[in-house]
């Protein structure tokens, strides 16, 4: 196939999206992987050029197919949202939170409809997003309505650190009736099929337990093995290699050791603590994130769906230091998952 096209959305204009945009589209390794197409406003992406002192050029259109697709042109989907005095950083606004929704929300119509081969978000801000009236609670829950997908899940990856959640935003009171047989076994259904897609032949899949311990025969809780163990139990009768319930204080040490190609956490911060544990890095002599790796994959989607794994970070929008490395990864992750679905 060619290079796939990717949709990158800009994120919220208040943010470090459009400056991590272009540092990314500054990069000529990513013309190597794909043809990338940021959605968002012209203006702004002029600006972070500037900001961050790049040799690219703003070439603006209004149709994927008009893109050139060549490493110095920075091609955007203008969809003129802001004019330039509405621009303003580090700044909550309704108007540049209904911006970056319209961002996403082109992203997904165009790959809908196959004008483009996968998206990539930018980061957005919930404050904004729902001061505009969209109310929502993330990327993920508005790729899901936009896409009528109610069977999906949110995976983060760092390399070959991989975490997959049953559930994402909600308490942690919900998050625990969420724990139910068959959410189990979707989501590591989601997860065997996408790391076929990204090319392993045999996924191996660890399943956390719920509980401290997975209960201790029961002393401690009741759902590993009323609802966790028979979901892996039925994954293994249909050929998936799974395993678990397993205490959750230890399967991500063993992942990364090499026994397993992902886990299957069962609340958000179960799985976000140990994946930003091995991929963020704060150095607190220079108050600066010296590595900001991984991504978030939304499964399930009729659509490709990579993010960066980390917020609009308003404290240091608009200077030009914000770091790309995420949002890089996120299209190498995407390009992938493009060609794995050529290939199917």
């Amino acid at each position: 196939m060619s290079l796939p096209i990717l949709a990158i959305t800009m994120g919220d204009p208040a943010g470090i999206g459009a400056e991590i945009a272009a540092k990314t589209l500054a990069e000529q390794e990513t013309y190597k992987i794909c043809r990338p197409l940021v959605i968002g406003d012209a203006c702004v992406m002029e600006d972070a050029v500037r900001l961050c002192k790049l040799d690219l050029a703003i070439h603006a259109i209004d149709d994927p197919a008009a893109g050139t697709y060549r490493f110095g042109s920075l091609d955007v989907l203008d969809l003129a949202f802001l004019e330039p005095d509405e621009h303003r950083y580090k700044q909550v606004t309704a108007r540049q939170g209904d911006a970056a929704f319209h961002y996403v929300a082109k992203a997904i119509e165009l790959a809908m409809a196959g004008q483009v081969d996968g998206t990539v978000t930018g980061p957005i801000n919930k404050e904004s997003l729902n001061l505009a009236g969209h109310h929502y609670s993330g990327h993920t829950e508005i790729y899901g309505g936009l896409t009528r997908t109610k069977d999906y899940a949110m995976m983060l990856a760092d390399g070959d650190f991989r975490v997959v959640h049953v559930s994402t935003h909600v308490s942690l009171r919900q998050a625990c009736d969420r724990v139910k047989t068959p959410r189990v076994l979707r989501v590591i259904e989601l997860a065997d099929a996408a790391l076929k897609q990204l090319g392993i032949a045999e996924p191996r899949i660890g399943v956390c337990g719920l509980n401290p311990h997975c209960g201790e025969a029961r002393m401690f809780g009741t759902e590993d093995e009323d609802e966790i163990r028979p979901a892996v139990e039925q994954a293994r009768g249909r050929g998936i290699a799974a395993e678990g319930p397993l205490p959750a204080d230890t399967i991500f040490s063993k992942m990364a050791g090499g026994m397993f190609d992902i886990v299957v956490a069962m609340y958000h911060d179960q799985g976000h603590i140990p994946t930003k544990l091995v991929g963020f890095k704060y150095d607190g002599k220079t108050d600066t994130w010296a590595q900001m790796a991984g991504v978030n994959i939304t499964l399930g989607l009729p659509i490709i769906r990579v993010s960066v794994d980390h917020g609009t970070a308003f404290d240091r929008a608009g200077e030009g230091r914000a770091n790309p490395q995420s949002l890089i990864e996120a299209v190498r992750y995407a390009s992938r998952f493009a060609r794995g679905a050529a290939n199917r």
